[in-house]
């Protein structure tokens, strides 16, 4: 098996930085089906410290309805995986940030995980979330493809994984964890509940040896802040998606919004 020797930009975010981290979720393709290159280039030129673009499928389950909304629009757009990997490429020529892909297993299974991760190597992937994939088939049956291609997996955890659950997929982790705020579809908030706040601290507490990056709920400074207080940071989906679907202008408002989240006191 051939493999491609490089960076991964993932593992050096987290060497040089390790608290109020920003990652911004967009599915690519939308709002029309050229933005995925200059909505990434925009994010990184205003601070964004990792992009996270979403492979358009037309049954995203974990989805809320902004997202699964964007899903719709990327594929009647005319987005495809073979595509979304052709523009990913370009944007790693000019973008230095980790550069992650999320999306459901059906269409990395059509393309073969074998090439999937080849194809998203040479584009300069460094890390996937695939929802639908579950640690056991992972370990067994992909973990060598994906790691001889330096392409790192990231698994979520929710408030009802369990501790001994939460530790394997830690063992199984080189990158960080995606921690679900509340168990449910992704989604905006205006704020977090106490049970949620409590669930935070009980993996704070568990001293996991990967870092983690909370979503599900993140939308503005104030629950921003919150969320970095018991995390590494924290990834704004639904609230971004939102932007863009009203604006006009995303070389003044992606930066507005970036600064809007991360925004000191």
């Amino acid at each position: 098996m051939k493999t491609l020797e490089k960076e991964n930009q993932t593992e050096e975010l987290f060497k040089r930085k390790n608290k109020n981290l920003l990652s911004v979720y967009y599915t690519a393709g939308y709002p029309a089906l050229n933005d995925t290159v200059r909505i990434g280039q925009w994010l990184a030129q205003a601070g964004a410290d990792m992009i996270e673009i979403g492979i358009p499928f037309s049954d995203p389950v974990a989805d809320g309805p902004v997202i699964q909304e964007s899903s719709k629009v990327a594929l009647e757009n005319g987005m495809t995986l073979n595509l979304l990997l052709e523009q990913v490429g370009e944007l790693r020529s000019g973008v230095k940030i980790p550069i992650v892909l999320m999306g459901y297993i059906n269409p990395i299974l059509q393309m073969g995980v074998a090439s999937f991760c080849e194809r998203a190597a040479h584009a300069g992937v460094d890390a996937v979330i695939i929802p639908d994939l579950p640690l056991l088939e992972y370990q067994e049956s992909y973990q060598g493809i994906f790691e001889s291609w330096g392409i790192k997996n990231i698994f979520m955890v929710t408030p009802t994984t369990s501790e001994e659950r939460i530790r394997a997929i830690d063992d199984s982790s080189s990158a960080f964890i995606y921690v679900v705020s509340s168990s449910g579809t992704t989604g905006a908030r205006k704020d977090f509940s106490g049970e949620q706040i409590d669930y935070l601290n009980r993996l704070k507490q568990m001293k996991l040896k990967n870092p983690w990056l909370v979503g599900f709920g993140v939308s503005n400074k104030t629950t921003f802040s919150t969320i970095c207080d018991y995390s590494a940071g924290a990834i704004v989906g639904s609230a971004f998606i939102a932007m863009l679907k009203n604006s006009n202008n995303f070389s003044a408002d992606i930066p507005n919004f970036v600064q809007s989240i991360k925004a000191k006191s």
